[in-house]
């Protein structure tokens, strides 16, 4: 949980309420009760009362082990991040000036990068005068595009951005 969450959750003395409706940890109904009773309960059973739904007319306690519960929390945080899956963008660089053979180069490299899941992005540098026509800029990616489509899918068509015109592609499903 982040520091945010754990201030707004509120603990045995700290809840402001007379009234709430009661929950044990096992999921028993205590029912509407005062704050004094179910602090009590709460302390015979050596637990804490924990405020789950404020907002709720009566608002909603349950009676448990915080830090059991922050604990079991803060582990299915851990768990969440270790299935996420972290994409990978690799960038290839091109001029409008291009040679084909090195073209090729960028190719056989951004293949390697396809076929070891990572998504490309290629960009095309304008400089000077070059900046007047980014038609050519999108003309060497349209190029680049007919080389890759067999092993890739097109993100996102040439489109241009300040001084450059990109394209994103990523691993065929």
């Amino acid at each position: 949980m982040n520091k945010e969450k754990e201030k707004d959750v509120l603990l045995n003395q700290q809840i402001r309420v007379s009234e709430i409706r009661c929950v044990g940890d096992d999921g028993e109904q205590y029912g509407i009760i005062s704050r004094n009773e179910a602090l009590k309960k709460a302390e015979e059973l050596g637990l804490d009362l924990v405020l789950i739904s404020p907002n709720a007319v009566p608002p909603v306690c349950k009676i448990m082990d915080y830090g059991k519960f922050k604990y079991q929390q803060e582990k299915k945080l851990k768990e969440a991040k270790k299935k996420q899956k972290i994409v990978e963008i690799k960038e290839i660089k091109l001029s409008i000036k291009i040679a084909q053979n090195d073209i090729n180069y960028k190719i056989k490299q951004a293949r390697e990068f396809i076929t070891s899941g990572k998504h490309v992005r290629f960009r095309v540098f304008l400089k000077g005068r070059e900046m007047s026509n980014p038609d050519a800029g999108a003309a060497v990616l349209e190029n680049v595009w007919k080389l890759m489509q067999d092993i890739a899918e097109r993100d996102k068509e040439p489109n241009f951005e300040g001084r450059y015109v990109n394209m994103l592609t990523t691993p065929k499903r």
